[in-house]
């Protein structure tokens, strides 16, 4: 590793809401731990994740590229095994990431046995990572499980591990708070980190507020489904063809386990609401305590924090949950970054940012070297009170909503081949502008009313901008093809790179 030696805490949270922390929903959850990071830190508050759902956007915050150039667009879509990502630059500059969590990452099946333990689940580890704690989902049993027997608790299998212990979705799960994953994750982290010399890199990562939405006491009641903002509503719930099989779906009654009848319905919609605010909560006090034991062993101000979310969620909004869909709050995510060795502190970065810049920044605050590969750029001239003149003016993200073994409703109801089940979003300023491949039409947004419900691309006052807006997009799919080699060339004099 360089020379400054510096640790680094990488925290991703699944599936956190940017508003949560700054915007129309922070009034109503109290984050006081990563609310004091961001006043002590910088806040990128235009950051966007630049695909879902958590596969493709953790391989995306990884490698610093783009879906269309990694091609890991689904959960289960391998990842080409020589794809540089931030663990394996650190780890090529002689560090050891850790991984305290899960990163979600398909491995490539060309070069391992059809046995091999590795292809039977999505939810696999990124090269360059050194697993610590193990942590899945879906799978077999993992150490927080085995931690729970130990204590214990009665372990059913995945889902009904996450089934409340009740009559009501907002019942508390069957684990006691000071043994949930969140905690446990905390401890393990905690407990290692102790044990480690100076120069340290761990990748945190809480699965938390994630649905299922179940949460131990007191978190699942902590906040009143009465007191929830109301959730976002169209004038013209079908205004795009897009939106009726996103409902679909993804309804409410998929948030929960064992509540397959959960109606759609503003009572449980706020229900819904509340505990994820309880779980965003909680992750939030957990984080707290990694904070303070920074502070309390003297690495606080030797550590390089950074703070974010792989995706963001609709709860409810448009009567849509989850991250499969085009709004805003799909993709827009918080980013805090504390650079111990910058003086910037309490600082909002309005410019726009995308997930891509991440790994990037933390290999530029680092001393290491970036690879041609990544897409991203570094944030650290921000971190100095610098921004670049040549920064972007947009933001840019894709979804693939296709599935090729079991084909997702969007194929069958609006008959969309694979490769033609996917979209891209470019925003500019307040404008938004969606491109489907497969013949559905052009969404154009003016989203300065903070609403998302209205097609303005088919007004002939507005074809000018559609015509930007779309040669913008096709500007940026030009400039950011794969750069793998883009500066690399083979001469008479051997290899030579720019």
């Amino acid at each position: 590793m360089p020379q400054n030696r510096l640790n680094t805490l990488f925290i991703v949270i699944d599936q956190l809401r940017a508003d949560c922390v700054f915007g129309g929903l922070a009034a109503h959850l109290k984050l006081p731990s990563i609310r004091a990071l961001a006043a002590d830190a910088v806040s990128f508050q235009n950051h966007y994740s630049v695909t879902a759902p958590c596969g493709p956007s953790r391989v995306s915050m990884l490698t610093g590229q783009y879906a269309s150039n990694h091609g890991a667009v689904r959960n289960g879509t391998p990842l080409a095994r020589d794809t540089p990502n931030v663990a394996t630059a650190v780890r090529a500059a002689g560090g050891k990431p850790l991984l305290f969590g899960y990163t979600d990452t398909a491995h490539d099946p060309r070069f391992l046995e059809p046995d091999d333990p590795r292809l039977f689940s999505y939810e696999e580890l990124a090269p360059g990572f050194t697993e610590v704690v193990r942590m899945r989902f879906e799978g077999d049993y993992t150490e927080w499980e085995n931690y729970l027997k130990s204590h214990g608790y009665d372990v059913p299998p995945y889902p009904d591990l996450y089934r409340p212990v009740g009559d009501r979705p907002d019942d508390p799960a069957l684990y006691a708070a000071e043994h949930s994953d969140t905690a446990f994750l905390t401890d393990r982290t905690i407990d290692d980190l102790s044990t480690r010399a100076p120069g340290w890199f761990a990748h945190v990562t809480y699965i938390r507020p994630h649905p299922p939405f179940v949460a131990p006491a007191p978190y699942n009641t902590l906040y009143r489904a009465d007191d929830m903002p109301n959730a976002s509503k169209a004038a013209n719930e079908n205004w795009h063809p897009f939106l009726q099989p996103a409902r679909m779906a993804s309804p409410v009654a998929s948030t929960v386990v064992g509540f397959p009848d959960l109606a759609t319905s503003d009572a449980n919609t706020r229900m819904m609401r509340a505990l994820y605010f309880g779980l965003a909560h909680e992750v939030d006090h957990h984080i707290g305590r990694l904070i303070n034991w920074l502070k309390d062993t003297g690495q606080y101000d030797d550590t390089l924090i950074v703070l974010t979310a792989d995706h963001g969620e609709m709860l409810g909004d448009y009567d849509l949950w989850g991250k499969r869909s085009f709004h805003d709050a799909c993709f827009h995510v918080p980013l805090i970054i504390r650079h111990p060795q910058s003086e910037m502190r309490g600082v909002v970065v309005t410019a726009p940012t995308e997930s891509i810049d991440v790994a990037p920044t933390i290999l530029a605050c680092l001393g290491i070297d970036v690879p041609h590969s990544m897409d991203g750029r570094s944030l650290r001239g921000f971190l100095d009170g610098a921004q670049p003149s040549d920064w972007r003016s947009t933001t840019y993200s894709e979804l693939d909503f296709g599935h090729p073994i079991n084909p997702t409703v969007w194929q069958t109801d609006l008959r969309l081949p694979l490769d033609a089940a996917n979209l891209a979003v470019l925003r500019k300023d307040d404008l938004r502008f969606v491109q489907f491949a497969g013949g559905l039409p052009p969404i154009l947004m003016d989203v300065s009313s903070g609403k998302e419900d209205r097609n303005l691309a088919q007004d002939p006052a507005n074809m000018q901008t559609m015509l930007d807006l779309t040669q913008q997009m096709l500007c940026h799919c030009m400039v950011h093809k794969d750069g793998t080699f883009s500066r690399t060339l083979i001469t008479n004099d051997g290899v030579q790179v720019a």
